[in-house]
């Protein structure tokens, strides 16, 4: 299975951006462990990260004629608000899975609505870093 994960505002910071919440672990690094995982479970990743809505609206958009079976996203603060985001992940034709660091729920009032949950087939929150490994576990039962 070839898997696109995309990362929302601010998660480029991970590793110095509040690492009480999120972990010392860069992006990259997580993306590292990620793909190696993903390696040994028979699956290729690519990963990409922008602070701009637009940019993962067309990642989304164009993911199965890139070649990818399945999105994995964590769209930052996108999550609470983007409606263009959601009528993205909607649209697709690739099931994407939803993944938030933390547990968007027990977090501030403002963040505990998700207008992307709805739309995906799954939603993982609150497992830090581990969410993304949890993702490439829980794909093949989502997508079969």
């Amino acid at each position: 299975m070839r898997i696109l994960f995309c990362f929302g505002p601010n998660l480029g910071g991970l590793g110095t951006r509040e690492p009480q919440k999120y972990g010392a672990e860069t992006l990259a690094e997580i993306m590292s462990e990620v793909g190696e995982h993903a390696s040994r479970l028979g699956h290729e990743v690519e990963w990409r990260q922008s602070d701009h809505e637009g940019d993962l609206v067309g990642w989304l958009n164009g993911a199965v004629q890139e070649g990818f079976d399945a999105v994995v996203v964590n769209p930052g603060a996108l999550t609470h608000y983007s409606y263009a985001l959601r009528d993205a992940v909607e649209a697709s034709s690739a099931p994407v899975l939803e993944v938030h660091m933390t547990n968007i729920y027990a977090r501030e009032e403002f963040r505990r609505h998700s207008v992307i949950s709805p739309v995906c087939r799954a939603t993982i929150a609150g497992a830090g870093a581990g969410g993304y490994h949890l993702a490439l576990e829980a794909l093949p039962w989502i997508t079969g």
